[in-house]
C-alpha cells in the first residue's frame, strides 16, 4: 500500500502536537521526497550511514528523533551537511524528524517506552505543574539494591550502565528523562526520588548525585532513545498498511 507525504506528515503533527512544544530544531518534515510513501525506515539519527541504509533499501522515508538545522549549527550547507542533504535529495527520500514532541508523548514516546523496557510503573512527571514535562517519575513493583537496578538497566540496553551511587540501599521510586538530559537530577532530587537515568553523563552530575542524595545511572543517549521512533513508525506502518524496517546505527555514547 502507499499513502501520501502529506497525508503521512498531517497525520504525525496531528498526533505528536509540535507546536506545543519550544524546541531547538524545526519538527516535522525536514527534507521532502517522493509524494508517495511505501517503504519507511527508522532510526535514531540522520547520520550518512542511516542515510546510506535507507537508500539500500528503498526507503521512500526516514523517520528520526535526531534531524537537522538545529539552532546554533552553521547555516551554510557545506561538507557533512552538504553529503548528507545531496544523499536525501538525489535519491528523493524524505526526512521526518520529531525531538521533544518524540520524548514527551505519553504512549509513543521515549520516556514512555523506556518505562515499558524497564518495567517502571509511571506515577507522573518530573514537572507535575507542566503538562507538556518530557521527564517522568515512577516505581518498581518490588524494591531493588542499586546493584540489582542497575544490572537490570544494562539487561534491558544491552549495554553497560555508569552508576554514581547517592541514594538509599533499595531503590524503589525513579525518575528518568532520555538523552542528554542529566541536568534534571535536581528535579528528581526534589521531589525525594531514590534514583534517576537518563542517557548521558557531564561532570557535575557525579557531585550532584553524591551531595543530594539520589542514585544516578547514565544509560546511553542513542540507547535510551531507540524506542519513540520505532514505536511511531510501527503505528504509522500499521495506520497505512505501510512496510518499516528499524536501522539501529551502533553509537557508544
Amino acid at each position: 500500500m502507499a499513502v501520501s507525504l502529506k497525508q503521512l506528515v498531517n497525520y504525525c503533527n496531528s498526533l505528536l502536537t509540535p507546536e506545543k512544544y519550544r524546541d531547538y530544531c524545526p519538527n516535522g518534515l525536514q527534507v521532502e521526497g517522493r509524494g508517495e510513501v511505501r517503504r519507511i525506515i527508522s532510526g535514531v539519527t540522520a547520520s550518512q550511514a542511516l542515510l546510506d541504509r535507507a537508500v539500500v533499501l528503498g526507503a521512500d522515508l526516514i523517520l528520526v528523533h535526531h534531524g537537522y538545522f538545529w539552532k546554533g549549527e552553521a547555516e551554510a550547507v557545506t561538507g557533512m551537511k552538504k553529503r548528507r542533504l545531496q544523499t536525501l535529495l538525489s535519491h528523493d527520500i524524505s526526512l521526518l524528524a520529531y525531538h521533544l514532541p518524540l520524548d514527551g508523548h505519553p504512549q509513543l514516546g521515549n520516556n514512555a517506552r523506556l518505562a515499558d523496557k524497564l518495567g517502571l510503573q509511571i506515577t507522573g512527571g518530573l514537572e507535575p505543574d507542566n503538562p507538556f514535562s518530557i521527564g517522568l517519575t515512577g516505581r518498581l513493583t518490588n524494591p531493588l539494591s542499586a546493584a540489582e537496578f542497575s544490572q537490570q538497566i544494562s539487561m534491558a540496553m544491552g549495554r553497560d550502565v555508569l552508576h554514581i551511587e547517592g541514594g538509599p540501599d533499595q531503590i524503589q521510586t525513579v525518575g528518568w528523562c532520555t538523552g542528554a538530559a542529566q541536568g534534571y537530577i535536581d528535579k528528581a532530587a526534589d521531589l525525594g526520588l531514590d534514583a534517576f537515568i537518563s542517557g548521558e553523563i557531564s561532570e557535575p552530575t557525579v557531585h550532584s548525585a553524591r551531595e543530594l542524595g539520589i542514585h544516578y545511572f547514565a544509560a546511553g543517549h542513542h540507547a535510551t532513545e531507540r524506542y519513540g521512533v520505532q514505536a511511531l513508525a510501527e503505528k504509522l506502518a500499521e495506520q497505512f498498511d505501510l512496510e518499516h524496517h528499524f536501522v539501529d546505527i551502533n553509537n557508544p555514547v
